[in-house]
C-alpha cells in the first residue's frame, strides 16, 4: 500500500485514492453508515466461532508503526470457523480521530460515530496462500471489527497490552515485539450480536473484497487510553524535519450501493397487532392535535395498531402501545406524501424510508416515539396518514 496517500489520512487525504487506485473510487466500498433502512434480520447467522486466539506469552508478537496506523501481526492458526470458507488471521490496526474530536470509527451506527475501531484481518486460507494473494479477490478477506467507546474510570488491561509498547513505535517505520495474549480479549463478551456485509478495504487499493463482521456492542477503554492512542504516535520517520501527528486514520462513511446489510440479533419484541384487507390505512389527527386512531395494513403490509397521532409547529409525536413498530412500515403525509422520521425518546433516529425501523425499547412499554419534521412537510391538523 502507498504510504505517501495514506500518510493523509482523513476525509481531506482520501479525496486523492482513487487517482492511483480506481476502487477507491469505485462501488461497495467500506466503511459504511449501519442505518434501518438497510439492515435486515438474518436468522442464519450464529454466534462467531474463533479458534486458536489464545496465544502464548512465549510467542512473541511484531508491532509496527507503518505510517497509517499501529500494525500487529497475528498467527495463521487464529482462525474464524463459521463462515463459508476457513478464513486465517493475518493482523489487527486501529482507527482512530484526534484529542479534540473523539470520533475516530470508520463504521458508524445510526450515524454515530465512535472513538476508535479495531479491525481484525483475516484472509481466505482455504483458497489462498496468504494475505497478499488474498488481497484483491472477492472472497479473499474477513474483518472482524470492534467500536471502541470511552469510559470513565480504570484502563482496559486488555488494549494495554498493546497501548504500553506505543513509546517503541512512536515513528514510522519502528517495530518492536509483545508477548503473545488471549486476542481475543479485545472482542466484546458477547460474540452473537453484529452487523455484517460484504465490502472494501478502508485504505488504498481499496478492494472489494471484505467481508465485514461489525460487532454491535463496542468495547470500553479509559479516556487516558484513548488519549495515548491520539498522541503517542507519528505518520513521520523519527528525524523528520516536520514531524505529523497519526490522527484521524480513518475513512469516510461510503455509500452503501444498495446493499442490504444483515443482523444476528432482532430489533425488539414484535408484540404488534395486524389488521388485514382494509381498503386504506390511515391515522386521524384531531384538531386539538391530539388524536386517537388506528393503523392498520392491507395484505402487502403489517403496521402496527393502536397508535396516537400528535401534531404541533415543531413536529410529529407518535404513541404506540406496543414496544414494537414493524420493520415495513412508511408513513407518508397526504398529500405531500412527507416522510416522517421518528425517534425515541428525545433523541432523533433515522429516516424510514420503505421500512426498517430503528430498535425499540425491549422493556419499556409504552414506547414514546418523537419524530420532526421540516415545518413545510407538516399535516395540517385533520389531515390523514396512510400507512403504506
Amino acid at each position: 500500500m502507498d504510504s505517501s496517500l495514506l500518510a493523509a489520512p482523513g476525509p481531506d487525504g482520501e479525496k486523492l485514492w482513487p487517482k492511483k487506485y480506481p476502487s477507491c473510487g469505485g462501488v461497495f466500498q467500506s466503511p459504511i453508515n449501519f442505518h434501518n433502512d438497510i439492515l435486515q434480520y438474518d436468522s442464519t447467522l450464529l454466534p462467531v466461532e474463533l479458534e486458536g486466539y489464545d496465544r502464548l506469552p512465549s510467542e512473541q508478537l511484531l508491532l509496527t508503526n507503518n505510517g497509517h496506523s499501529v500494525n500487529m501481526n497475528l498467527s495463521s492458526r487464529m482462525r474464524i470457523r463459521n463462515l463459508p470458507s476457513q478464513y486465517s488471521a493475518a493482523q489487527l490496526h486501529l482507527h482512530w480521530g484526534n484529542r479534540n474530536k473523539q470520533e475516530g470509527s470508520e463504521h458508524t451506527v445510526g450515524g454515530r460515530h465512535f472513538a476508535a475501531e479495531l479491525h481484525i484481518v483475516h484472509y481466505n486460507s482455504d483458497r489462498y496462500l496468504d494475505l497478499k494473494s488474498a488481497l484483491d479477490k472477492s472472497d479473499g478477506l474477513a474483518v472482524l471489527a470492534i467500536l471502541i467507546e470511552v469510559r470513565i474510570g480504570p484502563f482496559n488491561p486488555s488494549y494495554e497490552k498493546i497501548f504500553s509498547h506505543f513509546q517503541n513505535v512512536k515513528y514510522k517505520g519502528q517495530e518492536t515485539f509483545i508477548p503473545g495474549f488471549n486476542i481475543q480479549e479485545l472482542l466484546p463478551d458477547s460474540l452473537d450480536e453484529y452487523y455484517r456485509y460484504e465490502g472494501s478495504l478502508t485504505t488504498p487499493p481499496c478492494y472489494p473484497s471484505v467481508l465485514w463482521t461489525v460487532f454491535r456492542k463496542p468495547v470500553q477503554i479509559s479516556e487516558e487510553q484513548l488519549l495515548a492512542l491520539e498522541t503517542a504516535l507519528y505518520c513521520t520517520q523519527l528525524n523528520d524535519p516536520a514531524p505529523l501527528e497519526m490522527v484521524n486514520n480513518f475513512r469516510r462513511v461510503q455509500e452503501y450501493d444498495e446493499r442490504l446489510v444483515s443482523v444476528s440479533f432482532r430489533q425488539g419484541k414484535r408484540r404488534w397487532i395486524v389488521q388485514r384487507n382494509v381498503e386504506r390505512s390511515r391515522v386521524l389527527a384531531s384538531n386539538s392535535g391530539n388524536g386517537a386512531g388506528l393503523v392498520a395494513a392491507e395484505d402487502r403490509s403489517h403496521v402496527a395498531s393502536g397508535i396516537q397521532y400528535f401534531s404541533n409547529d415543531s413536529g410529529c409525536r407518535i404513541h404506540t402501545e406496543v414496544c414494537d413498530l414493524p420493520r415495513y412500515a412508511l408513513f407518508s403525509c397526504s398529500p405531500l406524501r412527507t416522510e416522517i422520521p421518528l425517534g425515541r425518546g428525545h433523541t432523533l433516529l433515522n429516516r424510514v424510508v420503505c421500512g426498517i425501523m430503528q430498535e425499540s425499547p425491549r422493556s419499556l412499554a409504552p414506547c414514546l416515539w418523537l419524530g420532526k419534521v421540516p415545518n413545510e412537510g407538516l399535516p395540517a391538523l385533520g389531515s390523514p396518514f396512510l400507512a403504506v
